[in-house]
């Protein structure tokens, strides 16, 4: 098993992977392109575990100078409760850290219960005081 940094030329591994993932949503920007784009904004921070040349995890991880942010966290159904989750988040938070990030939050959808129940381990811990609102530009 490797961990390594996410590269562009993993979008057609990794989108595949979002793709048969429950709990994650895919949007407009989860082309090629806007993987890329992500990616060069914030370079190390986002990685894939692969286990024989195969893409079975990955995390994608940047901020904004103040918060750190988490997303598209996908482990492959027949590779869950081994850890890897919780390897991949470890080593992005500790990414963060590096860059003097001291908080990270993650968007969850509502009724990805596995997912709320993970991060709730990891100690995250659900915000009842903000509401996130969006428009499409």
């Amino acid at each position: 098993m490797i961990i390594r940094e996410m590269n562009p030329d993993d979008w057609s591994k990794v989108i595949s992977l979002w793709q048969n993932t429950e709990g994650i949503g895919i949007g407009r920007s989860d082309t090629k392109e806007g993987l890329e784009k992500f990616l060069n904004r914030n370079k190390g921070m986002s990685f894939v575990c692969e286990i024989d040349g195969k893409i079975i995890a990955t995390i994608m991880c940047g901020h904004d100078g103040r918060r750190g942010f988490i997303y598209h966290l996908a482990v492959a159904e027949n590779f869950r409760l081994q850890g890897i989750g919780k390897r991949l988040v470890e080593k992005a938070l500790e990414e963060l850290k590096n860059q003097g990030i001291h908080k990270c939050h993650i968007f969850v959808m509502k009724n990805n219960e596995k997912g709320k129940s993970f991060w709730s381990k990891m100690g995250f811990q659900k915000r009842d005081d903000i509401e996130v609102f969006s428009i499409d530009i």
